[in-house]
């Protein structure tokens, strides 16, 4: 494990971030993003089992308040425009303090939210890009998920579960819920941003997503004529969990697709 000093959001960040996968270090890099309540070891061991297959090297980090990462500070509430923040601040100052250019992205969920911002915001910086169930707009199975989520931590012992894989797991949780349950995110949506992305594109949803309906990457996918979708069945708002072996194959052939045919 290491730690990247970073200055972004208008302040100091110590970011935790790790290599993985075996492939050579002039390989290119697959950046992988991770959903709201995840953290570098939350993530395991798929990122290496993708990248082995891929021929990829990995880099998985922590974003701000969450794993080792800053933690959040407890008087600070994230606004709509967290994710938009993470993929225009954060992570393009992360990328040039780590060396690392024209990699693929890899995000889950709110990290394939932050990976389709990144992909629109700079769209000749990336080889391509993957993103397993990402929020496009505000569902309400969506909010009743994530209300369902507070509940659960409230009551039950999930804050030490959590504490397993963050520093700080109310920075985590609290970050991620009130911004979601508040009232002025119900109007966020990325749906026209979407049209400027360039880059090879493969969304993947589970039929089964707890936390979004399949309209989440249908419209990705009426304004990136060019995006390719995968829905899996008896699959929910984890494919790399629930199908790993299904997202491995995947993503390999997309991946030797977009480096024979790159746009």
């Amino acid at each position: 494990m290491a730690f990247a000093s970073l200055t972004a959001q208008g302040a100091g960040l110590r970011i935790e971030y790790e290599w993985v996968g075996a492939a050579p270090a002039e390989a290119p890099v697959l950046v992988f993003l991770h959903e709201g309540l995840g953290s570098v070891a939350m993530w395991r061991d798929f990122p290496a089992r993708l990248c082995d297959a891929a021929g990829l090297r990995g880099l998985v980090y922590s974003r701000p308040g969450y794993g080792r990462s800053t933690p959040r500070p407890a008087h600070e509430r994230w606004q709509p425009d967290f994710m938009h923040r993470q993929a225009r601040e954060v992570l393009p100052v992360l990328l040039r303090a780590l060396g690392v250019e024209r990699p693929w992205l890899f995000g889950h969920s709110d990290g394939g939210s932050i990976a389709l911002l990144y992909a629109a915001a700079f769209p000749e910086a990336l080889r391509g890009a993957v993103v397993l169930a990402p929020h496009i707009l505000v569902e309400d199975v969506s909010v009743a998920s994530i209300e369902q989520a507070r509940a659960t931590y409230l009551s039950t012992d999930l804050k030490q579960k959590l504490g397993r894989y963050h520093d700080d797991p109310d920075s985590a949780f609290w970050g991620w819920n009130d911004v979601w349950l508040s009232p002025a995110f119900r109007a966020w949506s990325i749906e026209e941003e979407l049209r400027a992305i360039r880059c090879p594109l493969l969304a993947i949803q589970g039929l089964d997503d707890e936390y979004g309906t399949l309209e989440q990457i249908r419209g990705i996918a009426r304004r990136v004529p060019h995006a390719q979708l995968l829905e899996l069945p008896q699959c929910g708002h984890s494919p790399h969990k629930d199908q790993p072996q299904a997202v491995i194959d995947a993503v390999a052939r997309f991946v030797r697709e977009g480096s024979a045919h790159p746009r």
